[in-house]
């Protein structure tokens, strides 16, 4: 066997035990003791609790077993859990620090030899593209778990220069290769999304009380209502509503009239500069009908683009 299947079988027969010793997977697998031991480091990688007892019947005691919970998948199911991981892949930064690839290996090793070809030729016919991360993520897992924690963190971003900004994470979301979270702001009581690339600093603060989710969730309906007041109507194309559904925010949805199609929603007047962005990126598959603001603003840059050429 190769050697991720020899790691895996190796946590299938370490599941059930709380001590071992390195003669044990010597004779199990016949392997060498240089083997052996660089197996058991390569195992506490994967995840197995382990502490070593020295002396003369010394071994390595575990700390936390039945890793393995056996579940039986369909070979359909199977390609549906690879084709996932092959998509994550693609992403240069995560929340979670085992790489997708190790844990392609390691499921890989699970199946029987011809699971192991039909998955591998599925992986060959089936091609999934995606936007790589673009920006660098240093805080990514430390913003997961204060938002799993339900803590409360002390921020500087470049998005808010000479700005501290005291916030409770709630999720984290990844749009076109840039990874983000929202949050609720404390200081200016108020909802917002941070990009996680332009966070400088962060630390945690014990002085503010932290919200449990079902307050943060009420936190956020009433800052759609109060902080979003700007209400927007734009048609658009057949086109255009392909790229809405391939890319758009939680302040706009997509409705119906009369066989038309319209993108509406609610914006604030500090989100006017991004609303500009994403009607431009729909190109002339949208045609804005309010606010007048909002036409106006389109058309001032739509406008700088055109000079751009006309020297």
């Amino acid at each position: 066997m190769n050697k991720a299947e020899r790691l895996n079988q190796e946590l299938i027969f370490l599941n059930y035990k709380n001590f071992f010793q390195v003669k044990d997977l010597i004779e199990e697998f016949a392997i060498s003791k240089r083997t052996a031991l660089r197996d058991i480091s390569e195992l506490e990688q994967m995840g197995l609790s382990i502490y070593a007892e020295n002396g003369r019947n010394g071994g390595y005691h575990i700390i936390s077993y039945n890793l393995m919970i056996p579940i039986t998948f369909s070979l359909e199911e199977v390609n549906a859990i690879f084709f996932a991981i092959k998509s994550l892949n693609l992403l240069s930064a995560t929340p979670f620090e085992k790489s997708y690839s190790h844990i392609y290996d390691k499921l890989m090793a699970t199946l029987p030899q011809l699971q192991q070809k039909q998955v591998q030729k599925m992986q060959q016919v089936i091609q999934y593209y995606n936007a790589p991360t673009i920006a660098q993520t240093k805080f990514l897992e430390t913003i997961l778990q204060t938002a799993l924690d339900e803590k409360v963190i002390e921020v500087t971003s470049q998005q808010f220069p000479g700005s501290r900004l005291l916030l409770q994470p709630y999720d984290l979301l990844y749009r076109n290769g840039i990874w983000f979270f929202n949050a609720y702001d404390f200081t200016d009581q108020r909802w917002w999304t941070y990009r996680i690339d332009k966070i400088t600093n962060i630390s945690t603060s014990d002085d503010t009380k932290p919200l449990t989710r079902t307050q943060l969730e009420v936190k956020n309906q009433q800052d759609v209502i109060q902080n979003h007041p700007i209400r927007f109507k734009c048609a658009l194309t057949k086109k255009g509503c392909e790229l809405f559904q391939k890319n758009n925010y939680p302040n706009m949805e997509l409705q119906t009239e009369s066989d038309r199609s319209f993108m509406v929603g609610s914006y604030s007047q500090n989100e006017f500069s991004y609303m500009i962005e994403y009607l431009i990126s729909l190109g002339n598959n949208v045609t804005i009908i309010y606010p007048e603001a909002l036409k106006n603003g389109y058309l001032k840059e739509v406008q700088q683009m055109i000079s751009q050429y006309s020297n």
